[in-house]
């Protein structure tokens, strides 16, 4: 499994905080963003790309306020994205919708937070169950 992240340039700092933690934590990290400067729409749609590589890639886009990249995300048909700002949302869902990236925004939420929201998302498991006909229905839009 790989973490794949990248931001708008808003949000490039706090991905730099999240990538680090991650990196100490023992996770694979793909940052498809780097240092280049880029508008939230093909942030998203780079991270997008990577997660599909890989049925157990997760990914996890900063923007301002997380808003943008949600809407993004959620355009891409397959794609499952949740725009979190709290631990106990970024664990339910993953358990309840299989959400495959985050979304955050670096004016909204601290470091600190951000490190306990990435780690709650990607601790998350999927519990499938009576969850599976609201996620097949999202599967099948767009």
């Amino acid at each position: 499994m790989a973490i794949v992240i990248g931001s708008d340039s808003v949000g490039n700092e706090l991905k730099e905080v999240i990538k680090r933690h991650l990196q100490e934590s023992g996770q694979h990290c793909i940052d498809v963003t780097g240092q280049n400067v880029c508008d939230f729409v093909d942030a998203t749609l780079h991270v997008a790309q990577e997660v599909k590589k890989n049925d157990n890639n997760l990914g996890i886009v900063i923007d301002a306020y997380g808003v943008g990249s949600f809407m993004t995300a959620t355009k891409l048909k397959g794609m499952i994205a949740a725009q979190v700002s709290d631990e106990r949302s970024a664990y339910m869902t993953r358990e309840h919708n299989n959400s495959r990236i985050m979304t955050i925004g670096s004016e909204i939420v601290g470091h600190a937070l951000a490190k306990n929201i990435v780690d709650s998302f990607i601790h998350g498991k999927y519990d499938g169950g009576r969850h599976q006909i609201r996620v097949d229905m999202l599967n099948k839009m767009c």
